[in-house]
């Protein structure tokens, strides 16, 4: 069963986050992933969520999501993230 990572990201330091941006699509890429949405324009239809920047990853399986998660290659590269930017981050099994 695939899973799908969907992150709400506010970039606080867009000078800082761009190595990230630039490096993340590589070790995703490497665990099987890819970019279902990164950034484009977001409509809210219900409720008071109002992401600044959606970003909808599928991973094969939640095994090779978790792979990626705690992989050496990703992990400076999420600290890059944690220090650039403010984020809300999901993972979910799906179709």
């Amino acid at each position: 069963m695939a899973a799908y990572v969907i992150a709400d990201v506010e970039v606080i330091d867009s000078e800082g986050y761009e190595g990230y941006r630039q490096q993340v699509p590589a070790t995703i890429a490497a665990h099987g992933g890819r970019y279902l949405a990164r950034g484009g324009e977001t409509e809210v239809l219900e409720g008071s969520w109002s992401p600044k920047r959606c970003v909808i990853l599928e991973f094969p399986d939640m095994a090779r999501f978790r792979a990626w998660w705690t992989s050496p290659e990703y992990a400076p590269l999420r600290a890059i993230r944690e220090r650039t930017t403010r984020s809300h981050l999901v993972v979910t099994q799906g179709l």
